[in-house]
């Protein structure tokens, strides 16, 4: 097993594309995203409300990176470009990966 860092990103649906493709450029080689709901200082968000394109659905996007510092640079960017006027929460965690070529790290 190789330590490695998950970076968890839950924001509004409409930023998944944006925000994936930051995630990418800034060097990570892959995420996955699911729709999820929950509360927050913005209100409630559930599935069930969401619009029928699912626009105003919540997303939840992990990624994992070669370390600390890589999530903290992408952290730092997605607050920039995107939560002054949309809702998000961004957090890391350590985590153990097998098949450590798979996410850059050695």
């Amino acid at each position: 097993m190789f330590a490695a860092t998950k970076l968890i990103i839950i924001t509004e649906r409409i930023l998944l594309d944006k925000i994936t493709a930051l995630v990418e450029e800034m060097g990570a080689t892959g995420y996955t995203y699911s729709a999820v709901g929950g509360k927050g200082s913005r209100g409630k968000r559930t599935q069930s409300r969401a619009h029928v394109s699912g626009l105003q659905a919540n997303v939840k996007i992990e990624v994992v990176v070669s370390g600390h510092d890589v999530a903290e640079k992408i952290a730092e960017a997605l607050a920039a470009r995107f939560f002054e006027h949309y809702s998000g929460i961004v957090y890391v965690e350590a985590v153990e990966i097998l098949r450590p070529a798979k996410f850059r790290v050695e």
